[in-house]
């Protein structure tokens, strides 16, 4: 029997993750270094695990509210507040989430009708169109380049609007670019989505890993915080991926919408991981700033090298991703990431899995040890000068 009949259109026409792909390839390879999987190296600290141990052992094992326990709503109030100059109600307008990308999965589902349009900057991660679609909307992605330092400009909203327009989503610092918008671009693009009386969702899960400028978050501009679904979590700035915790902050209606599809789809977050948020928020900030320190440091050298051995490369203001260009080493995006990995045991994922846009750039995530981004730059480099020797024998032999 062919069950593939009983599927339906969107999990049919869905592709798998592209950096998936090159992970479970480089799982299978020994001596690989791994730049591929955009996960904090770091430990979660001792005394959040320790937290979670207590609440165990205390027998915190049943289910907390749905929108999550009010203790961690409240901390989440105050830390938005005091981090990012935004005020929500922990009674109505914050949600505990199953990891920030159910917090999106919630955010579409709540505010898309089929037909709408979510506007999209591309490079992009790869999970946002998926998410749209599934939620019946339409995907319209807007494209970028090093030029414009992976930045989308108002002006490519404006054009990008029609009449089936609800919301565009935006994710500074970038994944997978490290693109970072300043207070003035952010105003701008503001402007355009009041003017248009659009929603934003802007995915924060790197706010806490801006290393040029404070991070600004679109709640706080002026005018937007009652048309702002700000997503967020624990996974990347506090090193706390696999416990999948994150949030959601967001105006009442839309909130308590997005609550009544968590309640069916998913419960409640893992209590036992909302009580380890519960300390990270209160005690983590030291140890956020200590690997912020460390992953500044790392980008630095990392992104200086790029440059150094051939990979046209920006300097990102956040996340811990380099976006270096392959150009010079004349192959696709895939073709380089499949070479790499082959011939030198270095995984990068291709820039074409986060869109068009990001063709002939491949994604590097410095979140690995200094010692280990050393050894995968030299052999970065000597995959690009034998790549370039390899190119200019054949310009000769084609000369003749």
């Amino acid at each position: 029997m062919d069950s593939s009949r009983f599927l339906s259109s969107h999990a049919a026409e869905l592709k798998p993750s592209g950096i998936r792909k090159f992970f479970d390839l480089a799982a299978n390879m020994d001596g690989v270094i791994s730049l591929g999987v955009g996960e904090p190296d770091f430990v979660t600290s001792w005394n959040i695990r320790e937290a979670c141990i207590l609440s165990l052992e205390n027998g915190y094992t049943s289910y907390s509210a749905n929108a999550g326990l009010y203790e961690l709503r409240e901390e989440i109030s105050a830390y938005l507040k005091r981090k990012f100059r935004t005020v929500y109600s922990p009674a109505n307008e914050i949600l505990v989430t199953v990891g920030a990308s159910q917090a999106l999965d919630l955010a579409f589902r709540a505010v898309l009708n089929p037909g709408d349009e979510v506007i999209i900057p591309e490079p992009c991660f790869v999970a946002y169109g998926p998410l749209v679609k599934l939620a019946g909307g339409i995907p319209v992605y807007l494209p970028s380049d090093l030029n414009s330092g992976f930045k989308t400009l108002p002006s490519q909203i404006e054009k990008a609007v029609t009449e089936k327009t609800k919301a565009v989503l935006f994710c500074s610092p970038s994944n997978p670019t490290g693109s970072s918008y300043t207070k003035k671009e952010l105003e701008r693009i503001a402007e355009t989505i009041q003017k248009h009386d659009l929603l934003a969702v802007s995915d924060e899960i790197y706010a806490e890993l801006t290393y040029d400028e404070e991070f600004i978050s679109m709640a706080e501009l002026h005018g937007m915080k009652e048309r702002t679904i700000v997503i967020s979590g624990f996974s990347k700035g506090f090193a706390m991926t696999g416990w999948r915790l994150g949030y959601a902050a967001a105006p009442d209606r839309i909130l308590q919408a997005m609550l009544k599809i968590h309640q069916y789809s998913m419960m409640c977050a893992p209590t036992m991981s909302q009580h380890a948020a519960l300390e990270a928020l209160r005690n983590g900030e030291d140890d956020v700033q200590r690997m912020k320190t460390d992953y500044r440091r790392r980008r630095n050298y990392f992104v200086k090298t790029l440059n150094e051995a051939g990979y046209p490369c920006q300097m990102p203001g956040g996340a811990f991703y380099a976006f270096p260009s392959i150009e010079y080493s004349g192959l696709s995006s895939e073709e380089f990431a499949e070479q790499l990995l082959l011939e030198e045991k270095v995984a990068v994922v291709p820039g074409n899995v986060f869109g068009p846009s990001g063709e002939g750039h491949v994604r590097c995530s410095y979140a690995s040890s200094l010692s280990q981004l050393e050894e995968a730059l030299k052999r970065m480099s000597a995959f690009m000068k034998r790549r370039q020797g390899l190119q200019s024998k054949w310009k000769t032999l084609n000369s003749f």
